[in-house]
């Protein structure tokens, strides 16, 4: 009898448990990103699209009856630090993701999310390998991938610029070196272009003498970069300083008002590559209004990309009638959505349909589109 009652206590504590506010009343979806340190302008953005997205969604009702939770956590842009974080959200009930920001962070992390059944979106994650090996079936992106951003790039510089030499200079990490070495195959498929300088840089460093040095002593016309704006502000304006006559291109590791912040004046004649220019679009005025009146600014890099992952989730959830890793990738796959980015979709391997890349030049201290 004693052991009756005792499982009785027992089964009454967990109806308690599994009834709590905050587990069965909501869906958790985790963003994960890097929201200190040198990068966290990216991921606050992010972060932001995401808080203003779960604020539409559970005004008009949430999803599946259910509101949607927020869970939050910092991977400071470090693989091993975006595995333990990884696995915080992950014990903390997270139910869909939203992240990374960093594609080396948004590879390590992916292990954890993947063994625990878990669809993951990216606002900003490129790096190719997250969906054409097909190591990571779990994997989408509202961003294209940094495959179609390299033969943007090496076009523009080859056609655009007519350059001949070019130097290629990468941060070392799984975003920045894929992306130039990515460049290197498309410039040699090209031909009619020397690569003069292939080399990698120690990302923080206090002082790039060393390889400002070596990009002068190459005579390259074009100075690529692969990597992000933190580095690249301190390597433009050692380049102008030192009157090096190159013009200096990076990837969307460098788009936004954080680079032209940083490098100042020295920012100006830069060229870019990053997402479209959709300003245009209702949804995406409607936000940054919204983004202005909640935060006091402009939204930040991948504001609108990271509201349109909500987005699918949520869309994917309610044509799914469930959370099941396979029913969302299902509906993700077959269904669009219109966005702050326009009508987006998602291919066979995570990649989104209907989003791509432009090149951008710093004009009067701002980007402005130029192909």
């Amino acid at each position: 009898m004693k052991s009756f009652f005792k499982s009785l206590v027992l089964a009454s504590l967990a109806l308690i448990v599994f009834a709590a506010p905050g587990f069965a009343d909501t869906i958790k979806i985790g963003s994960g990103g890097v929201i200190s340190g040198d990068l966290a302008p990216y991921g606050i953005s992010a972060l932001r699209g995401c808080e203003i997205a779960v604020e539409d969604i559970n005004a008009k009702g949430g999803v599946l009856g259910k509101q949607l939770e927020l869970l939050v956590g910092d991977d400071v842009c470090k693989p091993e630090v975006s595995v333990n974080m990884a696995t915080k959200l992950v014990s903390d009930g997270a139910q869909m993701i939203v992240g990374h920001v960093c594609s080396g962070a948004t590879i390590a992390a992916n292990k954890i999310y993947k063994d625990a059944g878990l669809i993951v979106i990216s606002p900003a994650s490129t790096n190719d390998d997250l969906t054409l090996k097909g190591e990571h079936p779990n994997f989408f992106r509202t961003i294209s991938y940094d495959g179609a951003q390299a033969t943007l790039m090496t076009s523009f510089v080859k056609n655009e610029l007519k350059a001949t030499k070019i130097a290629l200079i990468h941060d070392k990490g799984d975003y920045g070196k894929g992306q130039m070495e990515l460049a290197r195959k498309n410039f040699e498929a090209l031909g009619g272009v020397e690569i003069v300088l292939f080399e990698g840089v120690t990302t923080g460093a206090v002082d790039f003498t060393a390889i400002v040095q070596k990009i002068k002593r190459s005579k390259a016309e074009v100075t690529m970069w692969g990597g992000y704006h933190s580095d690249a502000s301190k390597i433009v304006q050692l380049l102008k300083k030192k009157r090096v006559k190159t013009t200096f291109f990076g990837g969307d590791g460098i788009i936004g008002d954080n680079f032209t912040t940083l490098a100042g004046k020295y920012a100006e004649g830069v060229y870019a590559t990053g997402p479209n220019d959709t300003s245009n679009n209702p949804l995406y005025i409607e936000l940054t209004k919204k983004h202005q009146a909640k935060y006091g600014e402009d939204p930040g890099t991948f504001f609108h990309n990271a509201y349109a992952c909500v987005q699918a989730l949520a869309n994917a959830a309610e044509k799914a009638g469930s959370l099941d890793k396979e029913k969302l990738k299902a509906a993700l796959k077959a269904n669009k959505i219109q966005s702050p980015i326009g009508e987006i979709g998602f291919d066979d391997k995570g990649d989104v349909i209907g989003a791509g890349f432009s090149v951008y030049k710093v004009i009067d201290g701002k980007y402005q589109q130029v192909n």
